[in-house]
C-alpha cells in the first residue's frame, strides 16, 4: 500500500493506492452509491452493507472537497484519493456538542430501563463487533439475559446448546448467512431449540428480500440501523410481552 500527501493547486490530497483485489470497469462508477456492492449476495466473504464509501464521500464534499476512485481492473488494485481546500488562514474552533448531540445513543441507554424484559434468554448472531455490543447493551438494560455469537456456526451451537427464548441474526454475515442460519435452526427438533421465534436485521429493503426472509423461517425482520426503540417494541411483541408504550 502506499500513501501520498500533497498540495495541488488551491486543495490539498491524500491518496492510498493499494494492490489488492481492485474494481471492474463496469462497477467503478457505482463504487459510491448507496447499498452498492461488486458483491451484492448476502453470504460474500466481506462484512458490510455497501454504506462506508457513500458516508465518505458525503463527509468529504460537507468540506468543500471530493473523493475519487481509480482502478485499471479486477486484480490490479485500486486508488483512492480525497481532495480539500486548502484554509486561507486560522480558523476558529467550533464550540463542542452537547453530550446529548455528541453520543445520542449513551445519553439516551438507561432510558431503556423503562421496558423491562426480565427473565428473557436472547441469543445474538452478528458478525460485526460493534453491532453485537450495541444490542447487548440495549437488551441488558431491560433485564434480559443475552448471549452472542459472531457466526452461523456458533448461532446454531448457542441455540442448541443454551435453548433461549428469542433469537436475533443479521443476515449480511459472511459465509453461511442469516437465511441459511435460521433454516438450519429450524431443521433442528423442538427440544433443541428448531422453534425458538428468530427476529432478523437487515439493510436489504427490497420487498422481495424481506418475502424471503420470512420464508426462511425468521417471525419478524427490523432494518439497519437498529432503532433501539423499534428492536425492543419487536421483541416485546414476537415474545408476547406487554410492555408500557415506548413514546420518546
Amino acid at each position: 500500500m502506499e500513501v501520498r500527501l500533497g498540495r495541488e493547486n488551491d486543495d490539498v490530497f491524500v491518496s492510498v493506492a493499494d494492490t489488492g483485489k481492485g474494481i471492474e470497469a463496469d462497477f467503478l462508477p457505482h463504487v459510491f452509491e448507496r447499498f452498492r456492492q461488486a458483491d451484492s449476495t448476502s453470504s460474500r466473504g466481506h462484512g458490510g452493507v455497501g454504506l462506508g464509501l457513500a458516508i465518505a464521500r458525503q463527509l468529504v464534499e460537507l468540506h468543500g472537497g471530493t473523493l475519487d476512485v481509480e482502478s485499471d481492473g479486477e486484480g490490479l488494485g485500486a486508488t483512492f484519493t480525497m481532495r480539500l481546500p486548502k484554509m486561507s488562514g486560522p480558523q476558529r474552533a467550533s464550540a463542542p456538542l452537547p453530550v446529548t448531540e455528541r453520543q445520542p445513543f449513551q445519553a439516551a441507554i438507561t432510558d431503556f430501563e423503562r421496558f423491562p424484559l426480565d427473565g428473557l434468554c436472547i441469543a445474538v448472531v452478528d458478525d460485526e463487533p460493534d453491532a453485537r455490543e450495541m444490542l447487548v447493551q440495549v437488551l441488558s438494560r431491560c433485564n434480559a439475559d443475552v448471549r452472542t455469537a459472531e457466526s452461523a456456526a456458533e448461532g446454531l451451537e448457542l441455540i442448541r446448546d443454551w435453548r433461549p427464548d428469542l433469537l436475533i441474526s443479521d443476515i449480511g454475515m459472511p459465509g453461511e448467512d442469516g437465511v441459511e442460519f435460521i433454516r438450519a435452526v429450524r431443521v433442528l427438533s423442538e427440544s433443541r431449540g428448531g422453534a425458538t421465534p428468530a427476529i432478523a436485521l437487515t439493510a436489504y429493503a427490497r420487498t422481495e428480500d424481506r418475502v424471503r426472509i420470512l420464508a426462511a423461517g425468521y417471525q419478524m425482520h427490523v432494518a439497519k440501523p437498529v432503532d433501539p426503540y423499534e428492536l425492543i417494541a419487536v421483541v416485546s411483541s414476537v415474545v408476547g410481552f406487554h410492555r408500557p408504550q415506548l413514546d420518546r
